[in-house]
């Protein structure tokens, strides 16, 4: 069977791959396996010199690197690069905190008797890795799980498998051969994989439908699962923003990547007294992207993925313009380029019950809607049944505080959006997912604690 990649700017066919039989998972999945058995006794230290070596990489490729990742899913190339980028400064943070945080912890003395609480890696980690950012999403579990000791088999898009066989190229070069697989199997195979006995965590990244079928899985089999899912992150302009401030960078956290991003900014909340400045404003943002081929560094926004995402961002402009929205700038599909493209949108007036306003977008939409205060904020922001990131602006920081207390969502930022820091967990509630990556949390996520508790 084979894998067609499709270049949603100009709709060639970038590559034909086969995927992996049956037998090749299997093999794949006993190899990994059997690495872990090995790879777990390696000392700390040199796996962490091991992957760091390893990820160099991504560093001596990159452009190349970026090439595919623009080919393959229409991220401007300058992106790319950037991307590429953030994976190095991720990777060097989780080597860093890796000594401390997967140390033994010894508590305090008791007489005859010694404690400590050790950090086990859980085996087989399965990471299914989503396409928007093909080396971010992944690279999230893959360090940390290695560095703990894990195996990692990387399922990654159907959209993206070029990226996936980078980290297999760059894994490689690991002492233990087969602790990193590379799957390639299409989006119903995932399923068997989750189930399979040999696999003993899953981290999932994608649809709120498909997260719940893979968690529905594996807790029939007793196992984890981290589940990175949808998001509709609200953003506040306060009273007292700086408005062109704001303006500039949540049009930018709308449509950044063509808003595919699960803590792309979503819907945008404003205060009624700066109402019409900030859509004055956020409309020359709108107007100033460039769309076209992103394999030229003018690019600032690609297409789409595919058809269906084109068609899902129009039906929720249809829905809000039915319901009393109106368009300040853009609202059609772009006709110079071949691809899947949409123009950058901003609509304002929308009101709460539209799709726009409460199902996941994944396009380059800003809708706008007017606010009398902080509270009725609040209450918009958290009326959603995701909760993964929320922006606040503000110059006020009793003002933030007090908001961010009572919004439901794994990150609350104030003045910036769309932006992971390695430094915190990445995490969110309600349908937006569970658990947590990045961070020391990335690391408990992906071990267990072991209790030893010695009579001397």
């Amino acid at each position: 069977m084979s894998l067609t990649i499709t270049n949603p700017a100009t709709l060639d066919v970038v590559r034909t791959i086969e995927t992996d039989d049956a037998a090749a998972r299997s093999r794949k999945l006993d190899g990994a396996r059997a690495a872990f058995l090995k790879w777990r006794r390696v000392p700390l230290e040199r796996r962490i010199t091991e992957v760091r070596a390893a990820m160099e990489t991504f560093r001596r490729d990159k452009e190349a690197i970026a090439r595919e990742i623009s080919l393959q899913m229409g991220k401007p190339v300058a992106q790319a690069r950037g991307e590429v980028d953030t994976l190095l400064a991720r990777v060097e943070h989780m080597l860093e905190i890796a000594p401390t945080v997967l140390a033994p912890e010894v508590l305090p003395e008791k007489p005859g008797f010694a404690r400590r609480i050790e950090r086990e890696p859980l085996g087989v980690v399965l990471d299914i890795a989503a396409w928007n950012y093909p080396l971010l999403v992944p690279v999230n579990v893959i360090v940390p799980a290695l560095v703990a000791g894990n195996a990692v088999v990387l399922k990654h898009s159907p959209k993206t498998p070029l990226t996936g066989m980078r980290f297999e190229q760059a894994l490689s070069t690991l002492s233990v051969p087969g602790i990193f697989a590379h799957v390639v199997v299409p989006d119903s195979e995932a399923a068997s994989l989750v189930a399979d006995p040999r696999v003993d965590h899953v981290a999932f990244t994608g649809s709120v439908k498909t997260g719940k079928s893979v968690y529905k899985i594996a807790g029939e089999r007793m196992i984890d699962a981290g589940l990175e899912l949808g998001g509709k992150d609200p953003a506040y302009v306060a009273e007292d923003a700086d408005l062109d401030f704001a303006a500039e960078n949540v049009v930018d956290g709308a449509c950044y990547n063509a808003g595919q991003s699960c803590c792309a900014v979503e819907r945008v909340y404003v205060h009624h007294s700066l109402y019409d400045r900030f859509l004055e404003r956020a409309q020359k943002n709108v107007a100033a992207y460039r769309l076209g081929d992103p394999l030229d560094d003018a690019t600032t926004m690609g297409p789409l993925i595919d058809e269906r995402a084109l068609e899902a961002v129009h039906a929720q402009l249809r829905d809000a313009l039915a319901k009393g929205a109106r368009i300040v700038s853009g609202g059609r599909r772009w006709k110079d380029g071949r691809g899947w493209y949409w123009e950058p949108t901003l609509i304002a007036d929308c009101p709460a019950d539209a799709d726009v306003m409460r199902e996941e977008t994944f396009g380059p939409i800003v809708p706008v809607c007017a606010v009398k205060g902080d509270a009725e904020a609040l209450a918009l922001m958290n009326d959603s049944r995701y909760g993964l990131t929320a922006s606040i602006w503000t110059k006020d920081p009793a003002r933030v505080e007090r908001i961010a207390r009572d919004l439901d969502v794994g990150t609350v930022f104030q003045n910036r959006c769309d932006y992971l820091d390695p430094a915190l967990p990445w995490t969110g509630v309600k349908d937006s997912g569970m658990g947590s990556s990045l961070s020391q949390y990335g690391y408990y996520a992906l071990t267990r604690p072991k209790s030893l508790h010695f009579r001397r």
